[in-house]
């Protein structure tokens, strides 16, 4: 029998290399962001002065090139740092994959070449491992390390703001914080604000134009030449502007086009395969999103759901009642349903408005879908 896997590497593709899309991608160039890159440099230059550079934040809506411009920056300081003999180093950590301090911290001397446990230690021998790797070597030269924690905002809302309090209450440690939140600050207590002054960068979003350049340069790195239409590129970048200018979105939408073309055996990937690739992504992202909720959450996303079906405006008081009848008993506080409320919007799925009803009638709340009903049906009824 023929190897199943020569039958399909015979069909062919219109990719010559797929990573090129993947938005964990860090290519020689980051079109657009040179300004937001400066301004991390112009931080991080005194470090080549061997003096720990203040912390840094740096703000901006999920696909604004946060990660990347980090990333490239740490790269070029470690360069920098090489040519001039400095003991400089700089470590990513994705909070997603490291939700406690202990982990981070346990990771970092991991990263540093101490084998330290994930678990099994108490947090105060991590932290002295740690701080014992920054000390002077025997030549008296401090080592100065950056820290870079992509989606901080996920690590304080698990574990505190333990991290930051170590960590800035450590010699020798620059701390950059990613966010896509400009309100992460709220879950960092006075007590830590006191030492993270931070200076602070936006990111703003991409405009449709800056996105077709995007998509221009890594297409010529994926795609076998001269099999887009002319109406891909610019169809993905004006797709992904109205979703706040994500450029992880522009990019998903152009390789799924392109998954689309290889499926259908075709060699040319063409514009109704960006309007397929779309609904693809919609309902692979909000059918894991919903499947991983809390039983609770899906509960009141039902119930939401009901109440939009049915054309009603949804107050808080409506949901709550809405929510009662689908979890027949099985219900948490009212109070409760405001936490679900403000974390569905955090995840995109809802969006509030608050409205004035008027002089003596006080502000209402009024809650929205931001998907698509027939996709948020299919995933709360196949759970």
């Amino acid at each position: 029998m023929t190897n199943i896997f020569d039958n399909l590497a015979d069909k062919g593709s219109v990719f010559k290399d797929k990573q090129y899309l993947d938005h964990r991608f860090l290519p020689d160039n980051l079109p657009h962001r040179k300004d937001q890159i400066t301004s991390i440099a112009k931080y991080w230059i005194e470090a080549l002065n061997n003096v720990t550079p203040s912390d840094v934040t740096i703000y901006g809506k999920t696909g604004t090139g946060k990660t990347a411009a980090a990333k490239f920056a740490m790269k070029q300081l470690e360069e920098a740092a090489s040519n001039k003999e400095l003991r400089i180093r700089t470590e990513y950590i994705r909070c997603t994959d490291y939700t406690t301090e202990y982990q981070v911290i346990a990771k970092l001397c991991q990263q540093m070449g101490r084998d330290v446990p994930y678990r099994g230690w108490t947090k105060a021998e991590v932290v002295n491992t740690f701080r014992d790797i920054l000390k002077s070597n025997l030549y008296g030269n401090k080592m100065i390390l950056i820290v870079v924690l992509d989606e901080i905002d996920i690590l304080l809302k698990n574990d505190g703001d333990g991290i930051l309090y170590t960590l800035t209450r450590t010699d020798n440690v620059s701390i950059l914080s990613i966010s896509n939140y400009v309100d992460f600050k709220k879950f960092i207590k006075s007590r830590v604000m006191s030492s993270f002054r931070d200076r602070e960068i936006v990111f703003p979003p991409y405009g449709a134009q800056q996105l077709v350049d995007i998509l221009e340069e890594r297409s010529k790195l994926s795609f076998i030449s001269e099999t887009l239409t002319n109406d891909v590129i610019p169809l993905c970048a004006a797709m992904a502007a109205k979703e706040e200018g994500d450029a992880r979105y522009a990019l998903d939408l152009l390789r799924t086009a392109g998954e689309i073309a290889d499926e259908k055996e075709s060699k040319i990937v063409r514009g109704e395969y960006v309007r397929e690739a779309k609904d693809k992504i919609e309902h692979n992202k909000i059918t894991d999103l919903i499947t991983t909720l809390p039983a609770q959450q899906q509960r009141v996303l039902e119930a939401i759901l009901n109440l939009t079906q049915e054309k009603e405006e949804i107050t808080s008081g409506k949901l709550y009642d809405t929510y009662k009848e689908v979890s027949k008993g099985d219900t948490v506080s009212y109070r409760r349903i405001f936490d679900f409320i403000n974390e569905l919007e955090m995840l995109g799925i809802i969006s509030t408005n608050t409205i004035s009803r008027g002089r003596g009638r006080g502000r209402t709340n009024i809650i929205s879908l931001q998907c698509d009903n027939d996709i948020l049906e299919n995933a709360l009824y196949s759970i």
